[in-house]
């Protein structure tokens, strides 16, 4: 599975959900699927999916649709320290999902250090109900049944490397995806 058939997936599967997704190529292939309101969009702040989500998490009413996060192995890579702060705080409406393509795929594809840290059992070690998959029908069945968990969850998928070809930049003001994610929680998950 491609990242993009992956982001297409998530895309139908998070229209009511508080979606926080990982910089670079990441987010630009969302965008250029589904560029929505409900999208947080963290440019230039690798690392800190599971931080945002977390603590957004925490804030909204837990009976709302569960906060996700999307998140790349080498950005959790360079922030582990999320998955034992997720487990400790234990937000039972926190998703987190890990496309994990083993490399930086945003800055030449170096490879990162998933293939001999399994970030699916490290999550688990800290308190996250965990799945893991390398199919698109694996990916939509393990959402499916993390959403009704009470507890942090975390979605390991396995992709290929690689970027989709002729995506534009995501040339937006962050203050602009901020007023709009924000707005859009308002109105829909409000307290």
């Amino acid at each position: 599975m491609r990242r993009i058939e992956a982001l297409e997936a998530l895309a139908e599967l998070t229209g009511r959900h508080p979606v926080v997704v990982t910089c670079a190529a990441t987010s630009r292939e969302l965008a250029s699927v589904k560029d929505s309101d409900n999208h947080l969009y963290l440019l230039d702040a690798m690392g800190l999916v599971g931080s945002v989500a977390t603590g957004l998490a925490l804030s909204v009413d837990p009976s709302a649709p569960k906060v996700v996060g999307i998140e790349g192995d080498g950005s959790l890579l360079m922030n582990p320290n999320v998955l034992p702060t997720g487990g400790y705080l234990a937000p039972a409406n926190l998703l987190l999902v890990v496309l994990d393509n083993g490399v930086y795929g945003s800055t030449g594809a170096l490879p990162t250090y998933s293939s001999r840290v399994d970030l699916g059992r490290l999550a688990s070690a800290a308190g996250w109900t965990t799945r893991s998959t390398d199919t698109l029908d694996g990916l939509r069945a393990a959402f499916a049944e993390l959403l009704s968990v009470r507890e942090p969850a975390f979605l390991h998928a396995r992709i290929e490397s690689g970027n989709a070809k002729d995506i534009a930049k995501l040339l937006v003001d962050p203050v602009s995806i901020r007023d709009r994610f924000a707005r859009w929680l308002r109105e829909e998950h409000a307290p």
